[in-house]
């Protein structure tokens, strides 16, 4: 396993690339008590890989939009200046929050190969469950159809999953609640998706 990069902080989690703005604050902190020439420009991002959570300072004179994909790996950055900390769900901004499932959704479109290949290769996690099931709205009959569609063919696309799998009409949003499910709660015994 990789090493995370926030700077000053060494662990055994998963490096992320890019990541995507969830909130801009231009002064920091609303309850940040320096004078506001002081402050330093923050975001909330959230990364496109293992979906990790993250603060970060960002170079003066940028000004990130709610969406925009920003370079956060090793070397030079041309948007991000720091990456500040790990964040949990809680540490959110109520603004990023409320952008959270949509910019979740809008990477899960982005990398739709990448997540009907989770619908291609899910397998049992103990003898009584299945990856599938973890998804909400899934239970034994939908799972046990996936299984013997994907045994036919493989499934090409999120269209080609509705298209054969009665009762699944938008998995792209099945996977986005899993997704934030996790980061609610880190604690969860199976993480799919998420670091």
């Amino acid at each position: 396993m990789d090493e995370v990069n926030v700077e000053g902080t060494q662990s055994k989690e998963k490096l992320e690339d890019y990541a995507y703005v969830l909130d801009f604050l231009p002064y920091g902190y609303p309850d940040d008590k320096r004078p506001i020439h002081k402050r330093e420009p923050l975001a909330q991002l959230v990364g496109e890989k293992y979906f990790t959570l993250l603060e970060v300072s960002i170079k003066r004179g940028q000004n990130p939009l709610v969406m925009d994909r920003v370079y956060i790996g090793k070397g030079e950055r041309d948007v991000v200046f720091k990456i500040k900390r790990k964040l949990s769900y809680e540490d959110l901004t109520p603004a990023a929050k409320a952008e959270l499932p949509y910019v979740i959704e809008h990477i899960v479109k982005q990398n739709e190969k990448r997540f009907v290949e989770f619908f291609n290769k899910a397998e049992s996690i103990t003898t009584k469950m299945h990856q599938l099931e973890l998804l909400p709205k899934i239970g034994k009959k939908t799972m046990w159809t996936i299984i013997e569609e994907r045994k036919k063919k493989p499934f090409e696309s999120f269209g080609d999953i509705v298209q054969r799998v009665k009762g699944i009409k938008s998995p792209e949003k099945l996977i986005v609640e899993r997704i934030i499910y996790e980061l609610q709660n880190p604690q969860t015994k199976y993480k799919i998706f998420t670091g």
